[in-house]
């Protein structure tokens, strides 16, 4: 008798642990759904790319390349082209300029010096300026 009783509790102990085993893993389910879940984080600014909605920035102000005034006309190369990615910030100013189609660093140098001083009306959303990604392809010439 004693037996019967050993193996109706370890019977019983079984259910629950079958129980328990079947019914813990979708406690978890929620949690991990909720683990997995990207997080957006609003607050960082990061420029936009001109596309539908988005006003593009519009040049108001540029400027010549700046030579030496010994530096002979003739040494200018024609045309050369160096192309250029950056932002115009919220207030029209070019940020992060990097070259991305060089020349030489002569030049380079020149036409992102030019480019530093450019000043843009800047890229809107919804009336409000926004910072936007912008490329340039530079010609230089004589």
């Amino acid at each position: 008798m004693m037996t019967v009783t050993i193996v109706a509790m370890e019977e019983k102990s079984m259910r629950r642990i079958l129980a328990v085993g079947l019914l813990l893993p979708s406690l978890f389910l929620p949690a991990a759904a909720k683990a997995s879940t990207p997080v957006d984080d609003a607050t960082a600014p990061t420029p936009v790319r001109v596309s539908t909605g988005v006003i593009p920035p519009a040049l108001i102000d540029s400027v010549n390349l700046n030579m030496p005034s010994n530096f002979d006309s003739f040494l200018i190369p024609d045309g050369v082209e160096v192309g250029l990615a950056f932002t115009v910030d919220e207030k029209g100013t070019p940020q992060n300029i990097q070259v991305v189609k060089s020349y030489s660093p002569f030049w380079d140098a020149r036409v992102v010096d030019a480019v530093r001083q450019f000043r843009y009306r800047p890229g809107t959303v919804d009336n409000k300026p926004v910072a936007v990604d912008m490329n340039m392809t530079v010609n230089v010439a004589r």
